[in-house]
């Protein structure tokens, strides 16, 4: 069957658009939409993992400054129990001492009383009583040393007792408190700030008073003003010698974790 030249037309016509559709088919761009999704989501969550992590070191920064904060009361706290036992302790040796020659002179006058006339004078010649201790010098010595103490340990009032202790090494160099009073003036200005006189009080106790129970203490706050005035040498040096003489003492336990952050 012949076609006409109608039909010809119509038929080049469905060819030709037929043709056009597969090649827009083949050329239309193909988007994987899953990919762009998931890096966007590998992103997200990169991000908050970094955030995370910053946010734990903050923490943990936050947790060791409180953490060394508290150290630093609880040794404040503890060097002010000690005065007081230290204090209390002074107090009650002077009272039983009091009381060991009160008790002495009493028996020897009851012993006196019971002996002969004659005996009485001849033993009241040949024994005549010695010197005793002077209590009423002892008294203000203790009265210094308290007032000085209890500006610290009960009024709160840290400026006003360093003048006080400063009184006290003055008019008594040679006081069984001597180390005491030093430590105490050097725990003070230490507070303050004041390192270059810390350092002259807690080394008075570290060099001339070797046999006080202060000694390890001084020897900690001198680790720990030379640490604070930058010189880790002479800090390390400290906290060294603190471990070797006094191993044991509450002191060096406290050394041991600055030392390491040194080293």
């Amino acid at each position: 069957m012949k076609l006409t030249l109608s039909n010809r037309a119509v038929l080049f016509g469905l060819i030709w658009t037929a043709s056009t559709s597969v090649v827009l088919a083949a050329q239309a761009p193909v988007i994987d939409v899953s990919s762009a999704s998931n890096k966007n989501q590998n992103s997200g969550s990169l991000t908050e993992q970094l955030a995370n992590v910053e946010r734990k070191l903050d923490s943990r920064n936050r947790a060791q400054v409180n953490i060394q904060s508290q150290l630093d009361d609880l040794q404040t706290q503890v060097n002010e129990l000690r005065g007081v036992t230290e204090l209390h302790t002074h107090q009650l040796s002077q009272v039983l001492e009091r009381q060991r020659e009160l008790y002495q002179e009493l028996d020897k006058r009851v012993r006196e009383a019971l002996q002969p006339a004659s005996q009485v004078s001849n033993t009241t010649v040949a024994h005549a009583p010695a010197v005793t201790k002077n209590y009423s010098d002892d008294l203000t010595e203790n009265e210094a040393y308290d007032k000085a103490l209890n500006l610290v340990l009960k009024d709160k009032r840290y400026e006003e007792a360093i003048p006080e202790f400063r009184s006290f090494n003055k008019a008594y160099p040679q006081s069984t408190y001597a180390p005491n009073s030093h430590y105490w003036l050097g725990q003070l200005l230490f507070n303050k700030g004041k390192l270059a006189e810390a350092d002259q009080e807690f080394t008075i106790v570290v060099e001339q008073f070797q046999d006080s129970s202060k000694r390890p203490d001084a020897l900690l706050k001198l680790a720990m003003v030379a640490q604070q005035q930058k010189n880790e040498k002479k800090a390390k040096q400290l906290y060294f010698q603190l471990l070797s003489e006094y191993p044991d003492s509450t002191s060096a336990q406290l050394a041991k974790p600055r030392l390491d952050k040194l080293k």
